[in-house]
């Protein structure tokens, strides 16, 4: 089954999706995904029908309010979002800035639906009043309307009554996962203590995040991490320590969108971090087998 993908949003694990799920349990009681975004992960999860309950978080309110409105009330959002798409016809850019203006001031979902389908490159971004300030791709006027409907009518069709949506702080979610479940989490900044990214309205701190991951080992929680990598000569972020004993997976994420500008073939590079826990599990003989022997010896070696 194709995964549908409403939401277009930069960094968006939907390509990566396939190879990460090789890392899923095969039995999963509730799937947490305390950084939303695009919820790339809890939907091909879904198509897969691997787990019957998710958990949906991002500390982004409007972000969650439009899950919500996409999950729970789907035929409302479609009629909103045509007659957005529609009205944007006669004067493009002027109808954008004043949809921007708008959600600034309401936080309305189907603003926001709008917003990220037509600014450039899905990629959100934030001044530091925390309001929304990407400008919009001039190239293109965004998912159609009938796509669009095609899109949210799936995703309400396999997460309505399975989902729960909360806009927490990620630590309220991840401590209220139980030994049954997998938290997934791909942060909103990879990076050191007190720096700021304007593609999100709060970033999450190093040092925090390690205690929480720490926390979760004492507890058997299994878990898995999308957090730092490489570009060429070019690193992304910094590597969790090894102190947390976490098996660490390079996933090939293609050629750079940068290196191609440039005329350059670097291949992006993405770190996936699998928890002791769920280590312990895809090393048992049920597992184990999916995986090549290189794989299979060091998921058995890091079990150890």
């Amino acid at each position: 089954m194709k995964v549908p993908h409403p939401i277009p949003y930069q960094g968006s694990k939907r390509n990566l999706a396939k190879e990460i799920l090789r890392y899923f349990p095969k039995e999963i009681a509730t799937l947490h995904e305390p950084f939303a975004g695009s919820a790339a992960m809890t939907l091909a999860t879904a198509c897969l029908n691997l787990t019957h309950h998710f958990w949906l978080n991002d500390l982004n309110k409007p972000l969650i309010d439009l899950w919500d409105n996409i999950i729970n009330h789907p035929e409302r959002l479609i009629k909103q979002y045509e007659k957005l798409w529609l009205e944007q016809l006669e004067n493009p850019l002027a109808f954008y800035n004043l949809v921007r203006d708008q959600f600034n001031l309401t936080g309305r979902p189907d603003y926001f639906l709008f917003l990220l389908v037509r600014c450039v490159k899905a990629s959100v971004r934030y001044n530091a009043n925390g309001e929304f300030n990407q400008s919009p791709d001039k190239r293109r006027k965004g998912t159609s309307p009938k796509t669009m409907r095609n899109q949210i009518l799936r995703v309400s069709h396999l997460l309505k009554s399975r989902t729960t949506l909360t806009s927490k702080n990620y630590r309220d979610v991840v401590c209220e996962a139980t030994t049954d479940d997998l938290i997934y989490m791909d942060p909103p900044y990879q990076g050191v203590c007190g720096d700021r990214d304007t593609r999100y309205l709060s970033n999450i701190q190093f040092c925090e995040f390690v205690e929480v991951l720490d926390y979760l080992n004492s507890r058997d929680i299994k878990y898995i991490v999308s957090y730092d990598g490489y570009t060429g000569n070019k690193t992304h972020g910094k590597m969790l320590p090894e102190n947390l004993g976490l098996a660490r997976i390079e996933l090939h994420a293609g050629r750079s969108s940068q290196a191609t500008l440039l005329g350059r073939n670097d291949i992006t590079v993405e770190s996936l971090y699998l928890s002791p826990a769920l280590v312990e599990t895809l090393s048992h003989t049920s597992y184990i087998q999916r995986y090549s022997k290189q794989e299979q010896l060091y998921f058995l070696e890091s079990s150890k």
